[in-house]
């Protein structure tokens, strides 16, 4: 069968696949103009964001209702909410990457002995990040030792941003468990000794 304007919302509502590529084909500049004038400076969360709107039209067609508003009209807004929903996704693990970011840093300033050159890591410093991928390692002193910017490792590491701040971020999870257990230990010993 072949889907055109006359039978592509019937179509949809079987939930036949080539509809659904007709709603593509006719509608998917619209939907990514609506997502990217949201998420324009998230390029990498576009397409992701583009497969979710896409799912909710075809979870969701039966809520469609014609004599309320146009077919385009409706994808347009599922695509605007979506776009939001991302948009404020990424603000929220932005918030939380920055908060655990200051918190490793007043860690790193206070806890840590200073290093002058990479290849000087302190005894200490190594077995505190023992715990941790040789992968996630690197990213870490990179990051907080040699002070490279996340541009720089992401170019030169090949990762994207969220990917990098999303392994810091579980790094930093397991540093601080490390360092409680540290610190339970400690708190043992004293009180058998």
């Amino acid at each position: 069968m072949k889907i055109n304007e006359e039978n592509y919302m019937d179509q949809l509502q079987k939930h036949n696949e080539k509809a659904l590529l007709y709603v593509i084909d006719e509608y998917g500049g619209l939907l990514k103009a609506v997502i990217s004038k949201s998420l324009f400076r998230m390029q990498s969360y576009q397409e992701e964001c583009m497969n979710d709107v896409l799912l909710a039209i075809w979870d969701h067609i039966d809520s469609f209702q014609p004599e309320k508003n146009s077919f385009k009209n409706w994808i347009a807004a599922i695509a605007k909410y979506k776009a939001i929903d991302y948009l404020r996704k990424y603000q929220k693990e932005q918030m939380e990457v920055s908060l655990e970011t200051a918190e490793c840093d007043r860690i790193m300033e206070s806890k840590l002995p200073v290093v002058a050159d990479a290849d000087e890591i302190s005894e200490e410093m190594e077995a505190l990040l023992s715990c941790l991928s040789k992968r996630d390692r690197d990213l870490f002193l990179r990051l907080y030792v040699e002070e490279e910017s996340v541009e720089e490792i992401s170019q030169s590491a090949k990762l994207s941003k969220p990917v990098i701040y999303n392994r810091l971020s579980r790094a930093k999870k397991k540093l601080r468990a490390r360092k409680k257990e540290q610190n339970k230990n400690i708190v043992n010993v004293h009180k058998k000794g």
